[in-house]
């Protein structure tokens, strides 16, 4: 009777087999994962693209909204008037926009790992007196 082909190599044959084996299927899952990473980059792209095209879309609207508003004030004033009000309004939007961010941002300074440095201390503390 003969022995099957596995048994016939001898140990350090098939151990080879086995490695280059792995070898193979861990090359693949590296295409697989290459390939698949590929692929989502892509659909983010795409997405990242309308986003970027949504947003200009959404500045236009703003922009004729501001004209609408400014063409409704001036059916009741001139239109010199009409335009000084929307843009007065739109410079105390930004007025208050920027003092909230910048409230934000002071409060938010400065940026250090305050609970991270906290744990660091206590893990140091208890080290110190376990040793003891």
């Amino acid at each position: 009777m003969n022995a099957p082909p596995y048994e016939r190599l001898g140990l350090g044959a098939a151990a080879r087999r086995v490695a280059e084996s792995v070898s193979a299927i861990v090359r693949l899952e590296l295409q697989l994962a290459a390939a698949e990473v590929k692929r989502k980059l892509g659909e983010i792209g795409v997405g990242v693209g309308l986003i970027a095209a949504a947003a200009l879309l959404a500045l236009y609207a703003v922009g004729f909204l501001l004209a609408t508003l400014a063409a409704g004030i001036a059916t009741a004033l001139p239109w010199w008037a009409a335009l000084l009000i929307v843009s007065i309004l739109l410079l105390v939007l930004v007025a208050v926009l920027g003092l909230v961010g910048k409230s934000i941002v002071q409060n938010a300074a400065p940026v250090v790992p305050e609970q991270a440095i906290e744990e660091a201390k206590l893990t140091q503390e208890a080290l110190k007196n376990g040793k003891h």
